[in-house]
């Protein structure tokens, strides 16, 4: 049995380096003859520091982690810049049925998925389905645009920032797409690679809203995972 396909965001398609695994682990540094109790008393200063920063940033905004999303619950809105620079925002969408797709230029996964999520919305554009494409990367504009060229991506494509992940839960894997109804409730979820029939089914669902059949695809085949 295969494993399934995984790419680290932080790194792209850079593989682990195992060189020197094997190499010997250099010795602890010593306290230079501090005391123990001396060095537990900075160590809770310390900690006492990080936790009265770290909760008096949340309780500013400046941290933020990610929020929890779930079927049926409202799709959180964003406006993103495009590729050719206009601002686009999900609320413009309601009334469609959008599947909102993270990926990124460096994963495997997603080189497979695309071309399906081209067909797709020439086969479902007219009966209202949209396809937004976020790129969850960190290669420039340019190299975004000439991807999106070359795979003939005919759909908007935007510059994800890490606020929309974590609004979406933090996006731990690539690919990662949900189904939105045309009542901007989110009524599915796919994870990494799956078939192109799990993706069809699940746009009929958001084509589809009154039905009220919200099944999440899980099990994904391939996935590019965060670290």
């Amino acid at each position: 049995m295969s494993m399934p396909e995984h790419h680290d965001l932080n790194s792209g398609n850079q593989e682990p380096n195992l060189q020197n695994v094997n190499a010997p682990v250099p010795p602890p540094v010593r306290g230079g003859g501090r005391s123990p109790f001396s060095l537990l008393v900075a160590a809770v200063v310390a900690a006492a520091m990080l936790y009265v920063g770290f909760h008096m940033a949340r309780r500013s905004g400046a941290i933020h982690g990610p929020a929890a999303v779930t079927k049926s619950s409202v799709a959180p809105d964003f406006t993103l810049d495009s590729l050719d620079g206009k601002k686009v925002s999900l609320s413009e969408m309601r009334g469609k049925a959008v599947l909102l797709n993270f990926w990124a230029t460096w994963c495997g996964p997603c080189k497979i998925e695309t071309p399906w999520l081209v067909e797709l919305q020439n086969q479902y554009g007219p009966q209202g389905l949209q396809v937004i494409g976020v790129a969850m990367d960190d290669s420039g504009k340019d190299d975004i645009a000439k991807f999106a060229k070359e795979m003939g991506m005919n759909y908007p494509v935007l510059l994800g920032k890490e606020a929309v992940g974590d609004a979406y839960g933090g996006v731990p894997a690539l690919p990662e797409s949900f189904f939105i109804g045309r009542d901007g409730k989110i009524v599915g979820k796919i994870m990494g690679l799956e078939s192109r029939s799990e993706i069809e089914d699940s746009i009929k669902k958001a084509l589809d809203t009154k039905t009220g059949s919200n099944r999440t695809v899980q099990t994904p085949v391939a996935v590019a995972v965060r670290k």
